[in-house]
């Protein structure tokens, strides 16, 4: 749904590989790691977002990305990004 997220797993590997941000008709698709040691982001399936949606969390780190950048705004991995996924 518009402000929603989900995971996907593409190659069929058994774990979400990749996760989609939706934004009215943008979608924003992002690799499901953490730059910052490569653990998948979200605490449940999913769930990838801060409680308001306005951010991408990874739950391990509590790093905080923007949504249409990926880039790192809060957290160990500042000034880094997630790894786009064209969709």
């Amino acid at each position: 749904p518009d402000g929603g997220a989900r995971g996907f797993d593409p190659h069929a590997q058994g774990r979400d590989t990749l996760f989609v941000v939706r934004r009215g008709a943008a979608l924003h698709a992002w690799a499901d790691a953490c730059p910052h040691h490569g653990t998948p982001m979200p605490w449940r399936k999913d769930a990838y977002l801060d409680a308001a949606g306005e951010r991408i969390v990874c739950f391990a780190h509590g790093a905080q990305f923007e949504i249409d950048t990926g880039r790192c705004t809060l957290g160990p991995c500042l000034g880094q990004s997630l790894t786009p996924v064209a969709v």
